[in-house]
């Protein structure tokens, strides 16, 4: 603690003394800068524009008028031979951009010439286990600090203007299969964390720290039966209460590496003070091995700030065996409620299973849920009364052990584990009322074969093959109203869409596809009115912020993640797209 009290008093003692030399004041990030994200376009200080995660912009002087005018302002490559996945939002602040790469790599670059500032590289010992692809999705910037995850599961906290490291904490073992992915967060003055690790038998959870120190304040796991902890400032911890109740949901003892891990990280929202957490798949796939509903994984799970403690939990996906997870972002929004009229606190959901969930967030009760997908096999619906799904009769993939003990029925289910949205972001206009969804029709072949836990071993108990639904297309950009669950428009693509939305006030919205086309469309009626080749597919979230009275537009692009790895037939079916490694920014031309 006194560590974090030198720091500000330091942070202070730097600002009368530039004051008195007339030097310009250092603008560090402050806990309301976090919070009115949403409302400023001068700079994106958090993941998601806003804690809240809508991703809409109140700028308007790129619109539907203007944006045919956008031209690049300049380009940035990450440079060397690592390239793979570029899944990284930007962060913007005090004329600089904070933007990571592959390979748990950072860069610092000047915001209005794309000069490189500095760039620190983690040294990635052998070894590490990344589900996904090496990818990163992007940094928290707090005080003066740059604060980012690794894939050896640690979290580094740099100078924003030096690049020097001010404090290294690990998150966990990467020999027992834990990495990291996701970005952090602030949450009323917290660095929010998760981890990353599912098919390797991790047990997920969320930690609060200490922005400036790293040292941990709470830690929250998401799998039944594991005890919560609270930190002193000497780092010695006590007793927060466990997660749900011991083999309530989870027979045997499966739970102590039951997965639900935290990999895409959180929402919070000021308003209720709670923090948002999807949690993935339960271990092993093999749902055979492990019966019951298996809290809490593949749900969105509600955590108090202040105490640790889980407020509420919804399981978008009772007893996984398809790998649906439910990591998905949890979106606070104001949803009019159709049948009363009444105005209700409530976060919107695109789950990897295929349907759209509009919970209420102050207390997690189902208000909506709708599919946002053509084809969904694995259940008809869901009960509104009880909030579950309505399964369909052998959708399931089949216990080996009602076999010949090696290998289960093999079902074909749509979606398939990759999603009907995965790691991609959605947005939601405060403009019109919808949310703007990266979609994907495809299905699998899988089934189940028997599996023990190993640590540090893949620990999935199944098979697959991924296939495509159409020859056509297989992402679809969906406009959908989440009172009515209509899909306002659609626009297809061929590949699969594996990149984050963005909304603005100007009535538009920006989203990349594989091919390497960074889109400007109607926010109404999803018309194309702008595009630019970047030449890599791009599987990353856009952004905007004004400059110097400019706004600008920036996305990182580089083709990779989960999709050529994983992807089987559909992997075959793009392996012509190519990698790469950069951001670009555009700005309207003069003139």
């Amino acid at each position: 603690m006194q560590k974090h009290k030198t720091l500000r008093y330091s942070a202070v003692a730097f600002a009368v003394a530039a004051a008195l030399s007339g030097a310009p004041a250092r603008a560090d990030v402050t806990d309301a800068d976090i919070l009115n994200d949403a409302k400023t376009t001068g700079d994106v200080v958090s993941f998601g524009l806003g804690t809240q995660g809508q991703r809409y912009s109140p700028a308007t002087q790129i619109n539907t008028k203007t944006v045919k005018n956008l031209v690049p302002a300049w380009s940035m490559s990450f440079g060397g031979e690592k390239q793979r996945g570029q899944e990284s939002q930007p962060v913007i602040h005090n004329g600089k951009m904070f933007v990571t790469a592959s390979y748990s790599r950072l860069f610092a670059i000047d915001a209005k010439s794309g000069k490189k500032l500095w760039k620190y590289e983690h040294r990635l010992p052998d070894g590490i286990m990344p589900c996904c692809d090496v990818i990163n999705r992007g940094a928290a910037l707090y005080g003066n600090l740059v604060i980012f995850a690794t894939l050896d599961a640690q979290l580094v906290a740099l100078n924003q203007d030096t690049g020097k490291v001010v404090w290294k904490e690990k998150i966990d073992d990467y020999k027992a299969g834990y990495s990291a992915t996701a970005a952090p967060i602030i949450a009323k003055g917290k660095l929010i964390t998760g981890v990353s690790g599912g098919e390797f038998g991790v047990v997920g959870r969320i930690d609060a720290r200490d922005p400036m120190t790293g040292k941990l304040l709470w830690s929250r796991p998401t799998v039944e039966g594991h005890m919560g902890y609270t930190y002193d400032k000497e780092g010695n911890k006590t007793e927060n209460g466990i997660s749900g109740t011991t083999n309530a949901t989870w027979s045997g003892d499966l739970w102590q590496t039951g997965g639900a891990a935290t990999w895409n990280g959180a929402t919070y929202d000021p308003e209720t003070n709670l923090i948002f957490a999807g949690t993935g798949n339960p271990a092993p796939w093999n749902s055979h091995l492990r019966p019951g509903d298996n809290l809490f994984s593949s749900s969105t799970v509600a955590i108090d700030a202040d105490t640790g403690k889980i407020a509420w939990h919804y399981q978008n996906t009772p007893h996984d065996g398809w790998d649906f997870d439910g990591v998905n972002e949890f979106v606070s929004f104001d949803f009019k409620d159709p049948k009363t009229g009444k105005v209700v606190k409530a976060g919107g959901k695109a789950d990897r299973n295929g349907f759209f969930f509009v919970n209420d967030r102050t207390n997690g009760k189902l208000l909506n849920v709708f599919p946002f997908v053509k084809k969904i096999t694995w259940a008809t619906g869901y009960d509104m009364a009880t909030g579950r799904p309505l399964y369909t009769a052998d959708g399931r993939p089949g216990d080996p052990n009602a076999g010949d003990g090696k290998k289960g029925n093999s079902v074909f289910s749509a979606p398939s584990f990759l999603g009907g949205k995965n790691q991609q972001q959605i947005a939601y206009s405060q403009q019109t009322g919808l949310f703007y969804v990266p979609a994907n029709e495809w299905g699998m072949d899988i089934w189940n074969e028997p599996v023990s836990y190993k640590k540090g071993a893949a620990y999935l108990g199944a098979g697959f093959t991924i296939k495509a639904l159409h020859d056509d297309y297989i992402g679809a950009l969906r406009a959908v109203d989440p009172a009515t669950g209509k899909i306002v428009w659609e626009n297809k693509n061929y590949a699969p869409l594996w990149g984050g939305v963005l909304t603005t006030a100007g009535g538009l919205v920006f989203y990349g596809t594989p091919e390497g086309y960074l889109k400007g469309v109607d926010a109404k009626t999803g018309k194309e009115l702008w595009s630019f080749q970047t030449g890599t597919g791009i599987v990353a979230p856009p952004v905007t912020w004004e400059q110097d009275g400019e706004q600008m537009i920036a996305v990182t692009t580089g083709w990779g993640g989960a999709v050529p790895l994983w992807g089987g037939d559909v992997a075959k079916r793009v392996n012509y797209l190519e990698q790469g490694g950069s951001v670009w920014v555009f700005k309207l031309h003069k003139g």
